[in-house]
């Protein structure tokens, strides 16, 4: 990708923001567990609370990796695949019945921030 383009960017930047809390996920579980919407603060949920910072620690990295060194294409492809994870997140969610409006609306930003980075890096990678 050129270095003139701002999509590998503002793609690294969120990046950070993944690896952020993927992290806190992981090291911050019970905390994790509220901001996530899960009530429950038994064993079992804190350890799918870890698999979920688990999850934002790959998706941080092979983020970073294709903005970094990554065909246009691939990124796009890859970032269009990537609102798989917050549509599941949401059913997950609905499923529950623990979470309240804020959870939602967290999970369809992050749906609304990977579909529109991923038109963004298609419309990039037609130009060439």
């Amino acid at each position: 990708m050129p270095h003139t383009s701002p999509v590998p960017i503002v793609v690294a930047l969120v990046a950070g923001i993944f690896l952020f809390l993927g992290a806190m996920f992981v090291a911050y579980s019970r905390a994790a567990a509220d901001f996530y919407g899960i009530a429950s603060h038994d064993r079992a949920a804190l350890f799918y609370v870890r698999a979920i910072g688990f999850r934002d620690l790959a998706l941080a990295a092979y983020l970073l990796g294709l903005s970094a060194l990554g065909g246009r294409r691939a990124l796009a492809i890859v970032l269009a695949a990537t609102i798989v994870i917050p549509m599941g997140d949401i059913a997950l969610l609905i499923l529950s019945g623990t979470a309240r409006a804020i959870h939602f609306i967290l999970h369809g930003a992050s749906l609304l921030c990977f579909a529109g980075l991923a038109l963004w890096a298609h419309a990039d990678a037609r130009r060439g």
